[in-house]
């Protein structure tokens, strides 16, 4: 083995540990987020855990009976509330608590997801700069009709007809149902002046789902290059660009939003067939992509421990059995109704889609591998 190859396993290893460490900082924060709102509401709480299966470090509180434990797999975590899934003999139990308390702990995990990724991404903002698309080259205007009304290369798009872009996807919206010849005003960066401009677009935008990005890039003129292994890419990328104090702060909010809208956007695609499961991705797919970004530069580091974060937040809220969004929907039973979902059946349920989940998270490993 020489030694670049010993470089190249000793970066993958580092930008895997990297990959690792994002994902246990977000769930511990998670979890960190139930367990402080489960102490100031005077919840029960049996144990903190970094990381799942066996312990490898345990210490329990004399004064509180509360234990501290980090696990072997680094890949999770929780916070054990007393009677959590059953009635408890303890009026400090998870279930003996008033409804709305415990909807503020259950929410209170995904809050404090969201907090450090929106604080991630304001530190990224002031540090580098907002992610900008630069067009790298574009395809000469097919006709007379066109000249004039293009994009040019070097250009950072900043708008389109009025509508801040931050992802790829909001292009999509942008553009979504537009057609060919139509004009559209784009604001862009040009030789570092803002200016206004139109654009003709050479292709329909009849997009069916988020993957369909050569529809975009070619309505939008971009050119190709061929890249090492001999294949065709667009020639767009990123840029950062700095914008002033309280511009910045508002972007950082809109760009958080956008990318809970994102994960929105997908899962509507697959539940209504336009998406294949073969675009999602598990535990394995997630740290593989993690690794990459994260290990480019500071500001990937940044951008994607900041999607990651969004991620949890929003999965976690979702209406999905096992999940806090789903808990949650169970105590407002309860509020409504002034009479909970007998215990067991909710621990059933909850169980049912405990097991659903992983599942799901392994087959979407698996389809990315066939």
């Amino acid at each position: 083995m020489n030694f670049l190859s010993v470089s190249s396993v000793m970066n993958t290893v580092f930008a895997v540990i990297l990959a690792i460490a994002i994902l246990l900082v977000m769930i511990t924060v998670h979890e960190f987020g139930h367990y402080t709102a489960g102490k100031i509401l005077k919840f029960k709480i049996n144990e903190f855990a970094i990381g799942f299966g066996p312990k490898l470090f345990r210490r329990t509180s004399k004064k509180t009976g509360e234990a501290f434990s980090i696990r072997l797999f680094p890949l999770g975590g929780f916070c054990a509330f007393d009677g959590e899934d059953a009635e408890g003999l303890n009026p400090n139990s998870f279930n003996n608590k008033a409804p709305w308390k415990r909807i503020i702990v259950l929410i209170s995990g995904p809050l404090m997801n969201y907090i450090l990724a929106l604080l991630l991404i304001i530190i990224s903002m002031f540090a580098f700069g907002q992610m900008l698309f630069k067009v790298g080259s574009v395809v000469p205007a097919p006709q007379d009709s066109y000249i004039g009304y293009s994009l040019q290369e070097g250009d950072m798009i900043s708008a389109v007809d009025g509508n801040g872009i931050y992802l790829t996807s909001d292009l999509m919206t942008a553009l979504g149902g537009k057609s060919e010849g139509d004009i559209v005003e784009i604001t862009v960066f040009r030789d570092g002046n803002k200016q206004k401009i139109e654009v003709m677009l050479r292709g329909d935008c009849d997009f069916k789902n988020s993957e369909e990005t050569s529809k975009l890039w070619n309505a939008l003129g971009i050119g190709t290059y061929e890249g090492e292994d001999g294949k065709n890419y667009w020639n767009i990328g990123v840029e950062s660009h700095r914008f002033g104090f309280f511009e910045t702060i508002g972007r950082s909010f809109v760009y958080s939003f956008r990318i809970a809208g994102t994960i929105f956007k997908v899962l509507g695609e697959l539940l209504t067939g336009h998406l294949g499961l073969s675009a999602m991705g598990g535990p394995v797919t997630t740290i593989k992509l993690t690794s990459q970004i994260a290990s480019q530069s500071v500001q990937n580091f940044f951008e994607i421990a900041a999607y990651i974060g969004v991620n949890l937040a929003v999965f976690n809220l979702l209406p999905i059995p096992a999940l806090d969004g789903s808990k949650v929907v169970f105590c407002l039973i309860e509020i409504i109704f002034r009479k909970p979902v007998p215990r067991k059946i909710e621990a059933v349920i909850h169980a049912v889609g405990f097991v659903l989940i992983l599942a799901f998270a392994v087959l979407t490993d698996i389809l990315q591998f066939i």
